[in-house]
């Protein structure tokens, strides 16, 4: 039934239809009350008002096509119409369901407002007042008594249909809202899957050809006066490239099995970081591993951002720090794994100076993205020290600071940077991490 009449509302012509219909009723129920066949209520009419008179019911009944654009203007006009006909002496029963409309529509279009009370307060005693100046029936007789009711129930039904439609509104406004969020949430879990891969190719490439780079060249170097260390070299390139295609396609198998069970990936142990290591000291850099961690309870997230900082790090050491002594050191405190890759910068590399500068940057975003706290820059005497204190349980709410320069200061937080958008790369990356491992 209800999506019946809302199919019929929604025809063009219903809205003449109904405004012919309420006119028709207003003038022929208003003659009929004031020609009557019989006595009315008891009463005896004194006059009977001639054709012209219905002119002042006709108009303002007509004006109810202008009631949504002009309610309060059409409200006016239609309690003038009735309160003139009242003054006439006639029974104004049918006339006044013009009214009623009128203020229906007032009500519904100007909704939680005082002014549809006062308006419809107004309207009633001004109609109430010439039926009792006016009338055979005096102020509670005839019409007079019914009035009221009828004009507080015309409110109460346009303030009912005002505060659903309000609803209603305020539904679909949660809605849209519900859906925006839903699509800005994914619009950044997107952009911080982006970042993550860029920073797991970043590793991987940087350092390979980092290493393939100082090899080449040292083979290039040596290919007519030491043909052991050119075969050297080029077994160091092999190893080289063979461990980042490996890593590549880890990174290529997570990608392609997004909607499926991720593939068990190894997490980075002991043995990789002796690995990183080993491939440092063969580019031609003095490297040492000091290792007193327990791995064993380590998230994957956090082993792998380990991983990747020190890979960073030992790949910037080849970069730019070649002639250097470095030094690699893992250990437990706590509930956090301390990570230090630190050199003393004796040299500069001459060979491999491109770059995008984006490394420390990745660095510092791994160590946010799982609330850790992290530091590069010089150091006293000379050197570049790269420091990170990495969680094994993720806490919400904190957030990633600079520790000082020296090794007093390190681990320790200086102020949460972690915003709303770094808080979503985090857990997105939480999530992306659990599922490579």
């Amino acid at each position: 039934m209800r999506s019946t009449l809302g199919r019929f509302a929604k025809k063009r012509w219903a809205e003449p239809l109904g405004i012919a219909v309420v006119v028709a009723m207003v003038i022929s129920g208003s003659a009929a009350e004031a020609y009557p066949s019989h006595v009315y209520a008891g009463l005896h009419l004194r006059s009977h008002p001639d054709i012209a008179a219905f002119a002042v019911l006709a108009i303002p009944a007509a004006g109810l096509a202008w009631r949504r654009s002009h309610p309060i203007g059409v409200y006016a006009a239609t309690v003038a119409g009735v309160a003139s006909w009242a003054l006439l002496g006639q029974v104004y029963g049918a006339a006044l369901v013009m009214v009623l409309v009128a203020l229906f529509t007032l009500c519904v279009e100007r909704p939680g407002r005082l002014a549809p009370i006062a308006l419809g307060a107004a309207g009633t005693g001004a109609i109430w007042v010439a039926g009792g100046i006016a009338g055979d029936w005096g102020w509670w007789g005839g019409p007079q008594l019914d009035l009221w009711a009828e004009m507080i129930a015309a409110g109460a039904a346009g303030a009912f249909v005002a505060a659903r439609k309000n609803w209603k509104a305020s539904e679909l406004l949660r809605v849209e809202d519900q859906q925006r969020a839903r699509r800005d949430e994914i619009r950044r879990q997107i952009i911080s899957e982006r970042l993550r891969i860029a920073r797991e190719l970043h590793d991987v490439v940087a350092h390979s050809m980092a290493m393939i780079n100082v090899q080449a060249s040292a083979a290039a170097t040596l290919v007519g006066s030491d043909p052991l260390r050119v075969t050297e070299s080029l077994e160091a390139i092999r190893r080289a490239s063979k461990d980042g295609l490996r890593e590549l396609r880890s990174i290529l198998e997570v990608l392609r099995q997004v909607d499926e069970q991720s593939p068990a990936v190894a997490l980075p142990d002991r043995e990789a970081f002796h690995a990183l290591v080993e491939a440092t000291h063969s580019a031609g850099v003095e490297c040492t591993l000091h290792w007193d961690a327990d791995m064993s309870d380590v998230t994957p997230e956090t082993a792998l951002a380990a991983y990747r900082i020190v890979q960073e790090s030992l790949t910037n050491v080849v970069r730019h720090a070649a002639r250097s002594v470095a030094s690699v050191t893992i250990r437990r405190e706590g509930s956090a794994i301390l990570v230090e890759v630190t050199n003393d910068a004796r040299g500069v590399a001459e060979t491999f100076t491109e770059g995008t500068g984006t490394g420390v940057a990745g660095m510092r975003e791994r160590t946010r993205s799982l609330n850790g706290f992290f530091h590069a820059g010089p150091v006293q005497g000379g050197g570049f020290a790269v420091r990170a204190r990495l969680p094994i349980v993720t806490v919400a709410g904190s957030g990633a600071s600079d520790c000082g320069t020296d090794g007093e200061s390190f681990g320790r937080p200086d102020r949460p940077l972690l915003d709303a958008n770094q808080h979503a790369i985090s857990v997105v990356e939480s999530h992306a991490g659990a599922a490579e491992h």
